[in-house]
């Protein structure tokens, strides 16, 4: 197994893997080739894909806006699950976000994935209880349950 940067050329293979993952919460805009290409493009160096044997069986997209840090849509292929995969993939990001003197990160965990909440609290991640997050489309934006 190999954690390597992703790139673009791995965008078929890692929206496949989400498109797997049940509770993951997808759009047609953000997570379209093009809105991940601008992703990757502005974060270079803190988006990783685990490999084996040339299949991607781990991703995490994270970045920052020089403040902050931001993980997203991090998954593990079901048969390769509870192996320290996504540990790993956490791992190279917050170091690769840390390389940028980045101090802090946030992500967002839908309350009803359990699975992934259960994850994110067991490796140190806490919740907030203090905070309304609140959003706007600006644009038409269409959710991809899985």
């Amino acid at each position: 197994m190999n954690i390597r940067t992703m790139t673009i050329a791995d965008y078929d293979s890692v929206y496949a893997l989400w498109l797997s993952c049940k509770g993951m919460g997808l759009n047609n805009l953000d997570d379209s080739q093009e809105g991940i290409a601008r992703y990757l493009k502005r974060n270079p160096s803190t988006c990783f894909v685990a490999e084996e044997n040339g299949e991607v069986i781990g991703v995490i997209i994270s970045g920052h806006d020089g403040r902050r840090g931001y993980i997203y849509h991090t998954a593990v292929k079901t048969e390769y699950r509870r192996q320290g995969i996504a540990k790993l993939l956490v791992n190279a990001a917050l170091s690769a976000l840390k390389d940028l003197g980045i101090n802090k990160v946030a992500l967002l965990v839908f309350e009803r994935n359990t699975s992934a909440n259960i994850f994110w609290k067991k490796i140190g991640f806490t919740a907030r209880e203090d905070v309304i997050y609140r959003n706007k489309a600006i644009a038409d934006i269409i959710r991809i349950d899985t």
